[in-house]
């Protein structure tokens, strides 16, 4: 049965740390997250702990600190975020969803030729 992984911003925030470094202690995750938000020490641990109730993140004592790592991948997490996304936003229409994107985001020549590349591989993929 596949578990649903729905993350909150800092959540995804400390995911991207520990899928960088495979794993880190509460005061590396803290550390790495010091540019782009300022959390408290203790918030990140208090994170890291709802995070591993919830089965995403496990640690190991080391000393007298614990590591940290994701008990799933980064995949996986698109994978049910962006479904839920779908459905929630779309109705589970993707071509809505695609369109969307297409309209209201800044997408450049290159990027529309990897779009158009990705649909004709899938295309090939779905012929007999």
């Amino acid at each position: 049965m596949e578990r649903n992984h729905q993350l909150g911003e800092l959540q995804h925030a400390i995911m991207r740390v520990l899928w960088d470094q495979g794993e880190a202690s509460v005061v590396e995750v803290h550390r790495a997250l010091q540019g782009e938000r300022e959390r408290a020490l203790t918030t990140i641990a208090t994170m890291l702990s709802k995070m591993e109730k919830k089965g995403v993140v496990k640690h190991r004592a080391e000393g007298r600190q614990y590591l940290y790592r994701a008990t799933v991948s980064e995949a996986d997490v698109k994978r049910t975020m962006v479904s839920d996304l779908l459905e929630m936003l779309f109705s589970g229409d993707a071509s809505a969803l695609v369109g969307h994107l297409l309209t209201e985001q800044e997408i450049d020549r290159e990027e529309l030729e990897r779009l158009r590349a990705l649909i004709a591989k899938r295309k090939g993929e779905r012929r007999p």
